[in-house]
């Protein structure tokens, strides 16, 4: 029981490790003051005209 517990909080601890940073970076980028920046670069994104096939 005592060996489930420590892999447990050992994949607890890297998981953390390892996605804290990334998560972080989510938070400070999709902000709402970032979020119309973030809203028109996808817009640009989705109706560029690369995307749309041409005829």
């Amino acid at each position: 029981m005592f060996l489930l517990l420590f892999f447990v909080l050992l994949i607890q601890f890297f998981t953390h490790w390892i996605f804290e940073p990334l998560a972080s970076f989510l938070e400070y980028i999709l902000e709402i003051r970032f979020f119309p920046f973030v809203a028109l670069i996808g817009l640009v994104f989705l109706f560029s005209a690369r995307n749309i096939k041409q005829n």
